[in-house]
């Protein structure tokens, strides 16, 4: 049985083939539902988000061909056809258009098992990567690049937008010193200073949200005739 419960979409018009391959995934601990046509399948997937697509190609409605690339049009789950079509040359112009991988019929299920387990394994550490790509970490500080969200472990912090850009900026640049004018320049896009009183302020506001939502210690150190460190 899985860790976790994996959603998988079953497209398939052949009863029997449907069945063997729902019970087998059913026995594997997934999150199984069974379509019959490509008509069907368009209902299941707008109404959820499938981890994967297991696709026929000759299923009545909406062909495999049509759903897939409409699948790849809105949706980036992995989809492995399984069919017997025979068209020469047919399983590189789907895997061309969007297709993860192509199983042939009649099919041996342990193969089928481990292509779904490859792709699914393949699938989570590209979303881990991106997630790795769009956040910031230290210490118990973590902010989200993409939704502008920050956290002090687990409770969120309401930043205005120029206190999440110096925090961002503190954070890719550990232990720097940053003049008032390295700040004003980096966040406000400007060579020309403005008052001191500008960048004291949105540090002063940022360092009590900061210790607010309960960070260990002040990150925000002030370089006394300098600036300001983030340590």
């Amino acid at each position: 049985m899985k860790d976790y419960k994996a959603s998988i979409l079953i497209v398939e018009d052949d009863e029997d083939i449907n069945k063997i391959l729902y019970d087998m995934l059913i026995l594997e601990g997934y999150d199984v539902k069974s379509a019959y046509s490509g008509t069907e399948a368009s209902i299941y997937l707008e109404q959820k988000e499938w981890s994967l697509v297991l696709l026929d190609l000759m299923i009545p409605g909406k062909s495999g061909e049509e759903l897939l690339l409409a699948i790849r049009e809105q949706k980036n789950m992995p989809v492995i056809i399984i069919s017997a079509k025979e068209e020469p040359g047919i399983q590189a112009k789907l895997l061309r258009v969007g297709a993860d991988d192509f199983v042939r019929k009649p099919f041996d299920v342990d193969e089928v098992l481990a292509r779904i387990e490859v792709n699914l394994r393949r699938c989570q550490s590209g979303n881990l990567e991106l997630k790795r790509q769009n956040t910031l970490e230290y210490d118990n500080i973590n902010i989200n690049l993409e939704s502008r969200e920050v956290c002090i472990g687990e409770v969120g912090i309401n930043l205005t937008a120029k206190e999440f850009s110096i925090l961002e900026l503190f954070l890719r640049y550990p232990n720097k010193v940053f003049s008032k004018d390295n700040l004003y320049e980096s966040v406000w896009g400007s060579e020309s200073i403005c008052d001191d009183n500008t960048i004291t302020v949105h540090i002063s506001n940022l360092r009590n949200k900061l210790l607010k939502a309960g960070a260990s210690k002040e990150y925000i150190k002030t370089i006394w005739g300098v600036g300001y460190r983030f340590v």
